[in-house]
Order: structure tokens, then sequence, then C-alpha cells
């Protein structure tokens, strides 16, 4: 019998929580949607429960630049992942912007924030640079815009 060691889940505490780790942690549509589905629930939900235009590996990477950047916080159940938003610390060390964030994504609709998620995960798959995924993302939000 082999007994895993899992490493520990690491946080920043509200003191460490870094401006510029947060504000890159939400350029990115698939993240930004991961935060606005938690922000509009209290609860905890697993990785897997997000319904994401990613393969597993890039969701698993969302998921630890949103811890690193102290936007959610982490825990394991059995060999899960639970998520939750860390709404209390983000706006007691920056206020009104998680809420700022939120409004501008929901002005923005949701359609136009998973057409963009789309076109970078169809971008990817179909072996696109980062140039060429910020192409289609600007024009896959363009194109929302103008609907």
């Amino acid at each position: 019998m082999s007994i895993h060691a899992t490493e520990p889940i690491v946080h920043p505490t509200r003191d460490e929580l870094e401006l510029g780790a947060v504000l890159h942690a939400l350029s990115d549509p698939v993240r930004l949607r991961i935060v606005v589905e938690l922000a509009r629930s209290e609860g905890e939900f697993t990785c897997g429960s997000f319904a994401l235009p990613v393969t597993k590996s890039t969701c698993t990477h969302h998921f630890k630049v949103l811890r690193e950047s102290g936007l959610i916080a982490q825990r394991s159940q059995g060999t899960t992942r639970l998520n939750k938003l860390r709404r209390t610390d983000v706006d007691a060390r920056f206020p009104g912007l998680l809420e700022t964030v939120l409004q501008a994504a929901e002005a923005a609709g949701a359609d136009a924030a998973a057409e963009a998620a789309g076109a970078a995960g169809a971008a990817k798959e179909a072996g696109a640079g980062p140039a060429t995924t910020e192409h289609k993302l600007k024009a896959a939000a363009a194109g929302a815009a103008a609907q």
C-alpha cells in the first residue's frame, strides 16, 4: 500500500494580494467566466462543475492562476478541489474592484464572454499562437458588441 502525500494548497493572505496579479487573472475570458459564475452564488464548486471550452489541464491552469492571485480559495475534498470566490478579501484589499469588473462582465453579456472563451478554445485547438488567439478574441468581442 502506498501513501501519496498531497501538497498543501497555498493561498496568499489578504495583505499579499497584488493588484497586478488580480488584474492579470481577470484578463482571461475563461478565468473571468469562472469568477462571474462563482460570484453568482455563495457555495463551493468543483473545477469540473464549470462548462468550460478548454482541456482539463488548461482548466487546472486557470484555477491555479485564480488561486495564486487570491481571487479564489480552494480546498481539497477527497480527490476533488472545491472553489469559492474570496470576495471579502478582494473587496477589503481593493474596494469596488470586483464589483466593477462583475458589472462590466454583466453589461458585456454572458454570451459575449462565452463566445470569446469559445473562440480562444477553438483557436488554441487549431494550433494558433497567442497573437492569433488574441485576434480571434477581439473579433468575437467586437461581433458580440455589434449585435
